[in-house]
């Protein structure tokens, strides 16, 4: 049998615990930490909040320990009305929006941690440089070298417009692609579900023709065909958009090609 071993920094352990005064509705809540100016592995802490004085959303429970009780974690946020995709992080197992999740949806402790299979850049922020260089790559605008129709927009039937519904409302939360095993393995070349949906966006655009040139650039045995079917993108998405129906589109597009 083969045996692992981790190195001894990347051994997660047991931090701090941070009760609730005199309080009677607590919620107990899990959290990531890792500094990487300390030198120290990472560890989990542990807040207990009062529900008595906290909003619903799993995102005002992280405020209120920002806020409240420790001023040192780090996450991202921002709208907290899930159209910004800010703060994206894995609850409970699961990737989520934390601004739409309600704590009322879990029971017992809540754990939370950075999305899963990218570098942790502090605490709960997780770094999506690579993920924002693979979404320029497919070059997310509307591409028409045709001549503009004078002084109107490009017009589009609703029909036309009806095929961007379940695409246009990606966020780019990335939830989807770190949910994906074929991600995680393949990441430096497989771009990923939620980059392919953005990619097919464009392609369904009928106002966009330059359909042969986005094609070409995703023909590759590893760009979309990394994808195993395996729907881990759609069970997560917190907009709840089908990007393995995407990616099947773009796959029907390039054999039809």
């Amino acid at each position: 049998m083969v045996e692992f071993s981790l190195p001894a920094n990347s051994v997660v352990k047991t931090g701090k615990t941070y009760k609730a005064q005199g309080a009677t509705n607590i919620r107990v809540f899990e959290v990531y930490r890792w500094n990487p100016d300390s030198g120290e592995n990472p560890c989990i802490d542990s807040y207990e909040i009062d529900m008595d004085a906290c909003g619903p959303m799993v995102l005002d429970a992280i405020l209120k320990i920002k806020n409240e009780i420790d001023s040192s974690l780090s996450f991202r946020r921002s709208c907290r009305e899930g159209v910004c995709g800010s703060c994206a992080m894995n609850i409970n197992g699961k990737n989520t929006l934390a601004c739409t999740k309600a704590i009322s949806d879990y029971s017992g402790t809540i754990k939370i941690f950075p999305l899963p299979h990218m570098a942790v850049v502090k605490d709960l922020v997780a770094d999506m440089t690579h993920f924002f260089a693979q979404y320029a790559s497919i070059k997310p605008w509307l591409a028409n070298d045709a001549e503009a129709p004078g002084l109107t927009e490009r017009l589009q039937t609703e029909a036309e417009r009806a095929k961007l519904d379940g695409l246009y409302e990606c966020v780019l939360c990335a939830c989807c692609s770190t949910s994906c095993p074929s991600y995680w393995w393949n990441s430096d070349k497989y771009l990923g579900p939620a980059i392919l949906l953005q990619a097919y966006r464009w392609l369904a655009d009928s106002r966009d023709n330059s359909d042969k040139e986005r094609l070409e650039q995703l023909d590759d045995s590893f760009k979309v065909y990394r994808c195993h079917t395996i729907m881990n993108c759609t069970d997560t998405c917190p907009k709840g958009l089908n990007p393995a129906k995407a990616i099947a589109e773009i796959k029907k597009m390039l054999v039809r090609r």
